[in-house]
């Protein structure tokens, strides 16, 4: 099956950065499910749950006309931080599904 390596990014900060992530911080979800943040660098959990739900589908070619194709930004829940988020396919991979759970 082919799915898409992802790499989420910090896009801009619209209020007051407080959980210390920096425009351009980022991680990556790979192979279908691991996770990786570059060495010396963290990432807010709160942050990576917003956006959890989303990243299967975009892992997978969506249609044209899905809206999840079109649109890749994903705000953070915190109000006063106003943290957006933008989701990248950085190269299609494919995987054995028997492999996977």
């Amino acid at each position: 099956m082919e799915l898409f390596d992802l790499r989420i990014v910090v896009d801009r900060i619209e209020g007051r950065s407080v959980c210390g992530l920096n425009v351009g911080d980022y991680f990556e979800v790979t192979n279908s499910s691991q996770l990786r943040i570059p060495e010396g660098k963290q990432f807010c959990i709160f942050a990576i749950a917003s956006i959890l739900p989303l990243l299967p589908a975009k892992q997978r070619q969506l249609p044209v006309d899905d809206w999840l194709e079109k649109d890749s930004f994903v705000a953070c829940p915190d109000p006063d931080e106003r943290l957006v988020m933008r989701i990248e396919r950085i190269r299609s991979v494919t995987l054995d599904a028997t492999e996977l759970t």
